[in-house]
């Protein structure tokens, strides 16, 4: 059974997840910080000195932090799009495969439409002479 653990631990998906996973929570890290000490206070300067995060509205004894949730709205919109451009630059350093071209060996008569060779000079079905 460890065997098996093993084998699939250290298949190259599996740990290339794990890695994924790994930087993808240090850069939602970075890209937390960067919104929320370096964007929103700029957004709260243009509302009027406001800090976005602190915004709430008591309703009895509940409170309803709608400005966090801005904050981590934005949060999520400025790191997906960060991961769409690493993915986009990503995918256009790839290597794309080189397609070989391939020669056709058939050809179709133009008199009874069968599939003949491509170097027949007459059909074999109709014996219609071909140019």
């Amino acid at each position: 059974m460890f065997k098996e653990f093993k084998e699939f631990a250290l298949k190259g998906n599996v740990v290339d997840l794990a890695v994924g996973i790994i930087i993808g929570g240090a850069f939602g890290k970075i890209v937390s910080s960067l919104v929320s000490d370096v964007l929103m206070p700029f957004v709260g300067l243009l509302v009027g000195g406001i800090n976005i995060s602190d915004l709430s509205i008591n309703i009895g004894d509940a409170v309803i932090k709608y400005g966090s949730f801005l904050q981590t709205t934005v949060d999520f919109l400025i790191i997906s799009f960060s991961i769409f451009l690493l993915v986009k630059g990503i995918n256009k350093l790839r290597i794309k495969p080189v397609e070989e071209k391939v020669e056709p060996t058939t050809k179709v008569c133009p008199y009874c439409y069968s599939i003949i060779p491509i170097k027949a000079t007459r059909c074999p079905n109709c014996t219609s002479e071909l140019i």
